[in-house]
C-alpha cells in the first residue's frame, strides 16, 4: 500500500542514549513531566519509549515538553495479538500523534511468544502469516499518516525462535508486495545482557556459524545478549537485500526479579559498570576503546530499562529511581558522563530524588527511604507504609468533572445531563484526566471502557479522592442529579 506521507526522520546526529519510562500508561501528567524532565536532561537521555493505549492519545503537553527538550518519544501500542483492529480508530491516533510532531510507533510486543496470543490461536498454523495480517494494516496505517513502524521487539529466543520469527515475517512482506512499508519499517529488539556477558553474541551469524534454531553448541553464542542488533541487521540484510535500523526498545543489565530480595550494593555497583559500558561504546563521553565490540551505526537509540514505577509494581525492583527518593549508582555516573565528567570516586554515590511526597515513606527523611537489610535475616522487597492515598503537591481545583472524550468529540448530551451537577457543585468541567489530576475531589462520568479503573487508581495515588459514575444513559442522568 503505497504512503500517502513521508516520514520525516529526525537529525541523524541525534545521541543514542535513551531510557524506557514507566512500564504502564498513568503517568502523562504535568507534574510527571516536572518531575522525571530534568532528571532525563541531566543523564544526556535523548529517546524515551512510552506506553500507549489504543484508545486514547497521550496528552499533548507531556510529549511536547518531551520534544522541546530535545526528547524523542517512542510510543510502544503492546496490544495483545487476539485479533484485528480497526485501522480507523487508531489511524486517527496515528495522524494526531504526527501533527504534534512524533516520529515512531511500535505495534504490538513479542509475538513469538505463546502469552501474547489466546491458547487457541497460538495452536493454529501459519503463526507469522496470522500475525502480519493484523499488523500489516497497522503498520500502513502509521506510514500513511507519516509516521514510521517499528515491527516489534522480539522474547530472544523465545517459543517460537526469534530470528526465524523475525525472518519470515520480514520474507512474508516482501512476498505481500510491501516495498514502500519494508523501506520505511525498523526493527525494535529488547537488548539484555541477563546473565550473559557485555560481548556475548557480537558479530552475529557471521561469526557464530554453528547457531541453529533451539540449538547453541558449546563454544558458540547466540542472540540472546546485548549485542542481539548483530543478529537482526544481519537477518534483514539476508531477507531484504539492506539492513533495517535497530531501536532498542528495552537494554541492558537488570536485576533478577525471581530473587525476591533487595539488590545488594555490589550489585547495584556491577548493574551500573555494565551500563556505563554500554553508555560509552554508544559514544556518550569518551568513544569506545579499540578492543571494545563496536555497535553498530544501524542501532538508532538504545533505550535502557528502566526508569521508574509505581511502588507496588512488580517491576520496582529493576527501576533507576526506586519509590522513596533512593536511586541506583547509574544514575550519577550518566550525569557525570552526560555533563562532560570522567567518572570519580563519587560516581557511585547516590542522592535522593526529590519526589511527589506521595511516594515517600513519612516514616523516613528522604534521604533514608532505601530499606536497610538485617544482617541475619534474608531482604525482602518492603511494601509502603500506608495503603491509602497520601496528599500530594497542591490541587489547586477543589473539584473536577471529568466528562467522556470520544473520537468524535465531546457528547453533548452529558453536559446537558450534567447540568443539575454542575449547578450543585460548581465544578471545573473538562475532558482531561491530567487536569483532574490537580483537582482535590474527581468525579468521573463514564465506565472503565472510556476511563479504566488503573487511571482511576493515578488520580487516588496523586491524592485525588475520585467517585466513577456510570451506567446507561438514565442511569447516569439520575445519578448526577441525586449527588
Amino acid at each position: 500500500m503505497p504512503s500517502e506521507a513521508t516520514p520525516s526522520l529526525p537529525p541523524s546526529s541525534r545521541p543514542r542514549l535513551g531510557l524506557h519510562y514507566y512500564p504502564d500508561a498513568l503517568h502523562y501528567r504535568e507534574c510527571d513531566l516536572k518531575t522525571w524532565l530534568p532528571e532525563l536532561k541531566a543523564m544526556g537521555v535523548a529517546w524515551l519509549t512510552l506506553l500507549a493505549p489504543p484508545d486514547r492519545a497521550i496528552p499533548e503537553p507531556f510529549l511536547q515538553g518531551l520534544l522541546q527538550a530535545g526528547i524523542e518519544p517512542i510510543l510502544h501500542f503492546r496490544m495483545p495479538c487476539s485479533h484485528q483492529y480497526h485501522e480507523d480508530t487508531l489511524g486517527l491516533l496515528f495522524k494526531v500523534y504526527a501533527a504534534w510532531g512524533l516520529h515512531y510507533v511500535v505495534l504490538f510486543d513479542r509475538p513469538n511468544q505463546r502469552d501474547s496470543w489466546p491458547a487457541s490461536a497460538w495452536a493454529q498454523s501459519d503463526l507469522v502469516e496470522r500475525f502480519l495480517d493484523i499488523f500489516l494494516p497497522l503498520a500502513n496505517q502509521a506510514l500513511q499518516a507519516g509516521i514510521i513502524p517499528i515491527f516489534p521487539p522480539l522474547e530472544p529466543g523465545g517459543d517460537y525462535w526469534d530470528t526465524s520469527f523475525l525472518q519470515a515475517s520480514l520474507q512474508g512482506m516482501q512476498r505481500r508486495g510491501q516495498s514502500a512499508l519494508l523501506e520505511a519499517l525498523h526493527l525494535g529488539a529488547y537488548a539484555w545482557t541477563d546473565g550473559t556477558s557485555l560481548d556475548w553474541g557480537a558479530g552475529g551469524p557471521e561469526r557464530w556459524p554453528g547457531v541453529r534454531p533451539y540449538s547453541t553448541p558449546t563454544g558458540q553464542q547466540d542472540q540472546r545478549g546485548f549485542y542481539i542488533f548483530d543478529w537482526y541487521i544481519a537477518h534483514s540484510q539476508a531477507a531484504l537485500g539492506a539492513p533495517r535500523p535497530v531501536i532498542l526498545l528495552a537494554a541492558g543489565c537488570r536485576f533478577d526479579l525471581s530473587a525476591n530480595s533487595l539488590s545488594s550494593e555490589a550489585e547495584e555497583l556491577e548493574h551500573a559498570a555494565s551500563n556505563i559500558a554500554i553508555a560509552r561504546r554508544l559514544g556518550v563521553s569518551n568513544p569506545s576503546r579499540e578492543n571494545e565490540e563496536p555497535i553498530s551505526p544501524h542501532v538508532l537509540a538504545c533505550n535502557f530499562w528502566l526508569l521508574a514505577t509505581d511502588p507496588n509494581d512488580p517491576m520496582a525492583p529493576q527501576a533507576w529511581f526506586q519509590p522513596g527518593g533512593y536511586h541506583l549508582p547509574v544514575v550519577d555516573a550518566l550525569r557525570q558522563l552526560a555533563s562532560g565528567e570522567e567518572l570519580g570516586s563519587q560516581s557511585t554515590q547516590s542522592q535522593p530524588l526529590p519526589v511527589p511526597s506521595w511516594l515517600l515513606d513519612e516514616d523516613k527523611a528522604p534521604g533514608e527511604n532505601k530499606p536497610v537489610e538485617e544482617p541475619d535475616a534474608p531482604a525482602v522487597i518492603q511494601e509502603p507504609a500506608h495503603s491509602d492515598p497520601k496528599p500530594s503537591t497542591a490541587h489547586p481545583i477543589a473539584h473536577y468533572l471529568l466528562l467522556p472524550l470520544h473520537e468524535s468529540g465531546a457528547a453533548e448530551w452529558h453536559l446537558e445531563a450534567a447540568k443539575p451537577f454542575i449547578l450543585k457543585h460548581l465544578p471545573t468541567v473538562g475532558y482531561s484526566p491530567v487536569e483532574a489530576a490537580l483537582a482535590q475531589q474527581v468525579t468521573v462520568v463514564g465506565g472503565a471502557q472510556i476511563y479504566p479503573e488503573a487511571l482511576l487508581d493515578d488520580l487516588r495515588r496523586g491524592g485525588c479522592q475520585v467517585t466513577r459514575i456510570e451506567g446507561d444513559g438514565t442511569e447516569i442522568a439520575t445519578q448526577l442529579a441525586s449527588s
